[in-house]
Formats: structure tokens, sequence, C-alpha cells
């Protein structure tokens, strides 16, 4: 997730980085203009010019000597000066958005891997009753600037960013751009490019058994894949595993996640929305459910609050099980550009509607994962077990895409 710089922490950064171009900008203004004073000397006729003493040149080449003793140790502090300035320029720190003018100017990021922590598997204290209500951050996380209402926020963390800033560094499309410049400050939000990218949640030795999964099926990076293609993987997989191949039902499951994946109906899924769904798969096999409780974010327990308050109508802190699934189906529904257009509340967890990805699946497994256990189903969930029950499905929930990437167990 990365780790956020209090408001007084980014102020100071942004004040060294600008006391340290004042530096570059002084030391080219102050150099002395020696390539001048050569060119003069190799121009001048040594017959014309007047008669030097010895002693005139001993002095003269005891003071070359000097500066050339010096000059190194002067350019190397120079190159130095000059090497981080021109790093934090390129990174877009410190600098304005109207300056940055070059086409890719700004890097981006390099995204680092989190490590698991010895206590991951503890259970989490989260109070129902005690609204986080976290405050976004004031600058723009690219080039630390403040500019008021031209900041857009991400909606699970506590970026905020310039477009400018985004186009700059050229991680997202114009497309995207003009989507989270029409979401982000609505209720349904938009997710900054740390956040949005789940697979950013897997460890490297998680991530390594899923690009050695990947080598093995003969995934191509980068690449389309089709309903045919991603049986062959389920196949391939389930059968390394289990040493059995899927039966039919579970072969009515991985088509309905390929329909809830494939939203408009292109006959193939996205790579990135395959690589969020395997990520997701990686999450719910390897962790426990205490672990993805504490990837959330703060906005994130907000807004599952909301939910569960919607969900308790005697307020008695407990709902039923029932519900608590029938909000992992529905589990901040994903939005399309003409719901947008609409007033639609964070907290709203209505049944599935038929146009909804998840609708692909058969009635008969729908109506099983409701009616099958009635003692099940009935059983009282309290705030924890709901928090600790809908973890993977509020991670899933993250991307911009409008692709479903974690469908419920049928």
């Amino acid at each position: 997730m990365g780790v956020l710089m209090s408001k007084k922490q980014q102020v100071e950064k942004v004040r060294k980085c600008s006391a340290v171009v004042t530096v570059f900008k002084e030391g080219i203004t102050n150099r002395p203009p020696q390539a001048s004073r050569t060119d003069t000397e190799d121009h001048t006729n040594p017959t014309e010019g007047p008669e030097i003493s010895e002693t005139d040149q001993k002095e003269e080449e005891e003071s070359d000597n000097g500066r050339k003793q010096t000059a190194p140790v002067t350019q190397q502090v120079s190159s130095s000066v000059n090497q981080e300035a021109w790093s934090r320029l390129l990174d877009g720190k410190g600098v304005e958005p109207e300056d940055l003018k070059k086409t890719n100017q700004l890097v981006p990021p390099a995204f680092i891997r989190p490590k698991r922590d010895i206590n991951d598997d503890q259970p989490v204290k989260s109070d129902l009753y005690q609204r986080e209500e976290p405050t976004n951050d004031e600058m723009c996380d690219v080039c630390e600037v403040w500019t008021a209402d031209d900041l857009y926020p991400c909606r699970i963390c506590t970026r905020v960013f310039h477009d400018g800033c985004l186009r700059e560094m050229g991680y997202l499309s114009k497309e995207n751009l003009q989507e989270m410049r029409e979401t982000a400050q609505t209720t349904t939000g938009w997710s900054c490019y740390y956040c949005d990218n789940v697979n950013l949640l897997l460890t490297e030795e998680e991530m390594y058994s899923l690009m050695e999964t990947f080598k093995q099926c003969k995934i191509i990076p980068e690449s389309c894949l089709g309903s045919d293609g991603l049986l062959y993987y389920k196949h391939f997989v389930f059968k390394q595993l289990f040493e059995r191949e899927l039966s039919d039902e579970q072969e009515e499951e991985v088509l309905a996640q390929y329909a809830s994946l494939d939203t408009e109906k292109k006959g193939h899924i996205e790579w990135s929305d395959f690589l969020y769904h395997e990520s997701l798969g990686v999450l719910k096999k390897f962790r426990t459910q205490n672990s993805l409780v504490r990837l959330l974010t703060a906005k994130e327990r907000d807004r599952a609050r909301l939910v569960f308050f919607g969900l308790d109508q005697d307020k008695d802190g407990f709902i039923t099980m029932w519900e608590t699934r029938r909000v992992q189906t529905s589990w901040f529904q994903k939005h399309t550009k003409e719901s947008q257009s609409c007033s639609v509340s964070i907290s709203h967890v209505g049944p599935i509607s038929e146009s909804s990805p998840a609708s692909s699946g058969s009635e008969k497994s729908r109506g099983k994962m409701f009616h099958s256990d009635k003692d099940q189903n009935s059983r009282q969930v309290g705030w924890q077990e709901f928090l600790r029950e809908s973890g993977i499905y509020i991670l899933a929930a993250r991307p911009n895409s409008p692709s479903l990437h974690l469908l419920p167990p049928a």
C-alpha cells in the first residue's frame, strides 16, 4: 500500500527540493568562464605579447595546478547536486503541472511488493460504531503541489492527483483520464493506479507462484483470453491441485465467471481482468480472513460499516448469514456510465439485477447458494465476522473495470 507522509513532512520535502534546485541554478550562474580564457590564450601569438619573467611563469603554473586539483572536487559535488535535482524534476517532484511540457516526462512509480508481517493472521479489532473518516491528502501524490479544486481523490486510499500529472506520467490513457474526471468526485468514485491493480497486493513469493502457473499453461502476458482458453487453464490448475478433471457443474461456474469478466461481450477477457481475477484467487487461497481484513483501508472499512448498518434493521449489531451472502453477491455493484448519472448510495446492496454480470449463473446455482441450508442462512453474524467474510469481495471491488472479478461460490 505504500507509506503515506504527513502534511508537514510533505511540505518539508518540497522545500528541500526547491533549495536543491536553487543551488543548482546558482552553480550554473556563478561558474567561472574558463573556456573563454583558454580560447584567448590559444589564439595569442607569443612573439607579439610582452615578455614574462621566470618568477611570473612559476606563480602562474602553481596557480594552474591548484585549480586543477580543486576542479575534480567541485565538479563531483556539482554533478551530485545536478543528478539529484534532475532526478526530482524527471519524477515530477516539486514541479508545477503546467511546467511539465514534454511527453511522458514523468517516470511511472516503481512498485514495491508487500511482505507478510508476523501478526498478519491475528484478529483485527474494528469498532462498528466508531467511523474512521480518513482525510484526503492535500498535495498531489505525483508533483506534491497543492492546487485546491484541481485534485482528484482515490476512493480507496487518501491519495489525490492532478489530471495533468497523470497524463504526463503516461500511466492513464485519454479514455481512463476522462473516466477519472467524471467519477472521482461522485459516489461511484475512482481507484488510483496503486489501488486499481489488486495484483500489487501479492508478495514476491505469491507472484512467483502465479507466474510459474502461467508459464506451465503457456499463458502469454498482455494477451486476451477466450472462454476455451480460460477453461483449459482452470482444468490444468484443478488437475494439478486435485489430480482430477473439473466436473460439469464446476465448468458452469468457470463459464459464469468468464461472463462476469467479459461484461462488454467482446468474446474475450482483457489481460488485466484475468490477472486481477487470478490474483484475488491467490489471496483467497493463501491468506487467512484476518490477513485480508488487514489489507482494507479506512475508507473501505467505513463503507462496510454503512452497508452493515443498512442491513441491521433492528440495530442490535447482528445480521443473518443470508444477508452477508447477499452482500457478497452484489458487493459495491459496478456502475455503468448510465447509472453514474443517478444518485446511488454507497450502502446500496439490493438484489442483483438480471443485467448484472453475476446473473450469468444459473437460477439453480443462485437458489442453492441462498436456500440450500436454512439453518446456516439464518445464523446471526456480528460486525467482526461480517468484515472477515466480506474482506476478499471488498478487495475485488477495487478495480475501475466494470468486470466482476470474483464471484461468490455457488
